[in-house]
């Protein structure tokens, strides 16, 4: 061990990991080659500097770099003062032995104290080396292991008969929120706030959907989108997206299975001569045929005009209101006045 690490990047073995970057920011921008000058020795200074950082940013290479270090220079001043280096297999009284004949020699070295710092270091490395590993595997069983399907998410979407009869797309927008994906939920990574959730745990995004509503759909049916639900954790898969349709009747509009139920109202003298009306269906307008003494309540059944489903297409059925005009003139209530005269019916 020939390099000081802390010396090259002027800390002490203390500091803060603040205090390291930051004096490590200072030397790299001192002596980068685009800044400094691209010579030999500042390329090597440059590396030098990288070289230490990235020694003294890792716990666990930090942690092995102490250890060895510390052992270097302790065995190296021991040399330097012409103290052998230590025999691991010594037993105790030969270290004792050892020991009274370094003392009688004019050396102060405890042979204990030394195995005690050693064993102090070495199990400070160990420690360092099984956080690391456990760190590792957690990761490994996060990415590969325990795997969990998504939760399937529901929606509702509102379409009209027409929609439903002739089949349409509606584009839905939908709100997810899904663990982190990052830091799998545990709202950190290597003891810092996960910046991608920043810190929740989750994450919420938007997404769009064309959702394709086929023909003859019945009301309160479910539609699935496969895998776009919330997504699977570990590897597992996303879970599915569940569409419930519900068909809108218009005011005058009802439905009653693939029958659709409708409501015309009549004047009282279109009830009593009958005539053509014009009535909308889901396929345009079509004349309907009113017979003569046509009464309050009638149903009138226009065949086909109704919803199909699976090809088989249900009937509209329009139910008879005669209501008599609000503003009538005066010749019109002249009239009635006459018919009350004339009639001969008693409708009760």
């Amino acid at each position: 061990m020939t390099k000081d690490y802390y010396k090259i990047l002027g800390v002490s073995e203390n500091c803060t990991e603040s205090e390291l970057k930051s004096a490590y920011r200072k030397l790299a921008r001192k002596w980068h080659p685009d800044i400094a000058g691209n010579t030999n020795d500042i390329v090597a200074k440059f590396k030098e500097i990288n070289e230490a950082y990235e020694v003294l940013s890792d716990k666990v290479k930090k942690a092995e770099y102490d250890t060895i270090n510390r052992y270097y220079n302790y065995s190296s001043d021991k040399k330097s003062t012409g103290t052998t280096e230590p025999n691991f297999k010594n037993t105790k009284a030969n270290s004792t032995k050892k020991t009274e004949h370094e003392k009688s020699a004019g050396f102060n070295f405890n042979w204990e104290e030394f195995l005690s710092k050693y064993k102090d270091y070495t199990n400070k490395y160990q420690e360092a080396r099984k956080k690391e590993n456990e760190y590792k595997k957690q990761n490994t069983n996060a990415k590969y292991g325990n795997s969990k399907r998504g939760k399937d998410i529901n929606t509702d979407v509102e379409i009209t008969i027409a929609e439903a009869i002739n089949g349409c797309t509606k584009v839905i927008n939908m709100l997810n929120t899904n663990v982190c994906p990052y830091c799998n939920g545990r709202k950190f990574i290597n003891g810092t706030i996960c910046p991608h959730c920043k810190g929740n745990g989750e994450t919420s995004d938007y997404k769009r959907f064309s959702v394709k509503i086929p023909a003859g759909v019945k009301d309160n049916s479910k539609i699935r989108l496969s895998g776009e639900g919330n997504r699977g954790l570990n590897g597992g898969k996303n879970g599915d997206l569940y569409i419930t349709v519900h068909i809108k009747s218009p005011l005058d509009y009802k439905t009653e299975g693939n029958n659709v139920l409708k409501t015309i109202t009549l004047a009282p003298y279109e009830a009593v001569l009958g005539g053509n009306i014009s009535v909308k269906t889901f396929d345009g307008n079509i004349n309907v045929k009113i017979t003569p003494n046509t009464q309050n309540g009638q149903k009138i059944r226009l065949s086909g005009c109704g919803i199909n489903v699976n090809g088989k297409i249900g009937d509209m059925i329009l139910t008879v209101e005669i209501q008599v005009p609000k503003n009538l003139s005066s010749d019109e209530i002249e009239l009635y006045r006459k018919l009350r005269d004339i009639s001969s019916q008693n409708v009760r």
